[in-house]
C-alpha cells in the first residue's frame, strides 16, 4: 500500500506526492483581485490567492492540466511555472497551444512517467465536458486524469478536471476502478449564460461518488473565484463519499496523508 500526501494549494491546484513523485494539478499562483475574461462575454475575479507560492511548492515532476485556456486553471504565474516542468499532460488542442514539453492526451489514452528509483506511474486521460451539450465548440476541450501504479491497494487516483456530470463521467469507474477522487466542484455559472453550469456542484459530486464508491474524496475547485457559485455549499464541508468512505476537505496549504 502507498500513502498519498495531498496538499490543496487553492482553487483547482493541488500537489500530489507519492513514492517520490511530485505531481501538480492545474497551476494557479496569481495574486487575488484581478478579473480575467474567459470569452463569449464571461469573466471572473480571483478572490483568494494560493496558500503556497510556486516557489514554496518547489520542483515538480509533472503537471496535470485539465485545460490551458481558462485562467482559473492556468493563470499567468502558473503558465510561467510550466517552463521548469519536465512533463505537462493536457488536452490535444492545449498541447498545440502550449508547445513543448506539453503532451496532449485524448480520452482513454495513456502514457507513463518513469524514474529508476520510483514505481512507474500510468496516467490515463478521462473524458470531461466543460458545460452543456455542444459546449466544447465554444468552451473548449477539457480532460481528467487517472493515476495508477504498482503497489496501489485501493484503486486509482482520479482527478476529474473541470467537467459537468455527464454519462461518460459517470461511467469512468467502469474502466478505471477509483479509490481516491480529486473532484472539481464550484457549480460554475455566468450571468451572460443564465442557468447553464460548467462544473459540478456539491450535489453532483455526491451523486458521482455514490456511483464510484471511492474510499477517499478530495474536493477542490470550489473557492477563490467569483464564478464558483456553489461555494456556500462547499463551506458546509458536506460528506460526499458513500458509506465506508471519507471526504477530506483539506485546508489549503496543509498536507493530508491518504492511504491509496
Amino acid at each position: 500500500m502507498s500513502t498519498l500526501t495531498f496538499t490543496h494549494v487553492g482553487g483547482p491546484t493541488a500537489l500530489l506526492e507519492v513514492d517520490g513523485w511530485r505531481i501538480l494539478t492545474d497551476p494557479t499562483f496569481d495574486a487575488p483581485g484581478r478579473t480575467y475574461k474567459f470569452g463569449w462575454g464571461t469573466s471572473s475575479r480571483k478572490t483568494a490567492g494560493p496558500a503556497l507560492s510556486a516557489e514554496e511548492v518547489g520542483a515538480v515532476d509533472a503537471v496535470l492540466l485539465s485545460h490551458d485556456h481558462h485562467a482559473d486553471n492556468l493563470d499567468d504565474a502558473g503558465r510561467a511555472m510550466l517552463a521548469g516542468v519536465p512533463t505537462v499532460l493536457t488536452t490535444v488542442p492545449g498541447a498545440r497551444r502550449l508547445g513543448a514539453p506539453a503532451r496532449g492526451l485524448r480520452a482513454w489514452e495513456t502514457t507513463t512517467l518513469t524514474h529508476p528509483d520510483r514505481p512507474t506511474l500510468t496516467v490515463t486521460a478521462t473524458p470531461g465536458r466543460h458545460g452543456p451539450v455542444g459546449a466544447q465548440v465554444l468552451v473548449g476541450a477539457v480532460t481528467g486524469f487517472g493515476l495508477t501504479w504498482e503497489g496501489q491497494e485501493h484503486g486509482a487516483v482520479w482527478v476529474t478536471g473541470d467537467t459537468v456530470l455527464t454519462s461518460e463521467v459517470r461511467r469512468v469507474g467502469e474502466r478505471l476502478p477509483v479509490g481516491t477522487v480529486v473532484v472539481h466542484l464550484g457549480g460554475v455559472r455566468f450571468p451572460t449564460t443564465g442557468p447553464l453550469r460548467y462544473t459540478m456542484t456539491v450535489a453532483d459530486g455526491r451523486e458521482l461518488c455514490r456511483e464510484l464508491k471511492p474510499r477517499t474524496v478530495l474536493p477542490v475547485h470550489h473557492e477563490g473565484w467569483s464564478h464558483f457559485l456553489d461555494s456556500a455549499a462547499a463551506l458546509e464541508r458536506p460528506e460526499l463519499a458513500p458509506d465506508g468512505g471519507t471526504t477530506v476537505w483539506a485546508e489549503p496549504g496543509k498536507p493530508r496523508a491518504v492511504d491509496v
